[in-house]
């Protein structure tokens, strides 16, 4: 009798989350490729651009579920202009911008604010330096996963 075994791989929830792919876009390279890293450690798939031009090619190329943008790269007003870009050619894509001028120069933005929701295209607002957790919350809230509980 001959006998043949099938094997049928099955999905982690680990492994759903590499159906989602983010645009990493953050000129500190250093902070970007730990971020991004540490992102790809979670179960998504990140694709890393240095700045809001190669962004927007990428963007032009290639299907994105999640940006997460820098507000100052190449141009001072660079991630609030590629976050408009993104919600004018794909406006179901969420995006997080990132940002330390919070906290250097003293200026608050916020994207709960009603009368900034008018010119900050974004659907989440963090501050650097952040905990990798607070950046993980978003993207997976943004996407849509139910967070777990805490075990005790």
């Amino acid at each position: 009798m001959n006998l043949n075994i099938i094997v049928v791989p099955t999905l982690s929830t680990h492994h759903c989350l590499t159906m989602h792919k983010i645009l990493f876009v953050e000129d500190d390279a250093d902070f970007r490729v730990e971020y991004a890293q540490k992102l790809r450690d979670a179960g998504f798939t990140v694709v890393e651009a240095e700045g809001e031009t190669p962004a927007g090619e990428l963007l032009r190329k290639d299907k994105f579920d999640l940006a997460i943008v820098d507000l100052v790269m190449e141009n001072a007003d660079g991630g609030f202009t590629l976050c408009y870009h993104i919600k004018k050619t794909n406006p179901g894509m969420p995006t997080i911008l990132i940002t330390a001028i919070n906290n250097e120069m003293e200026l608050r933005f916020s994207v709960e604010s009603k009368s900034e929701q008018s010119w900050i295209k974004a659907d989440a607002m963090l501050n650097k330096p952040m905990r990798f957790e607070q950046l993980l919350s978003e993207v997976r809230r943004l996407l849509g996963y139910e967070e777990t509980p805490a075990h005790h």
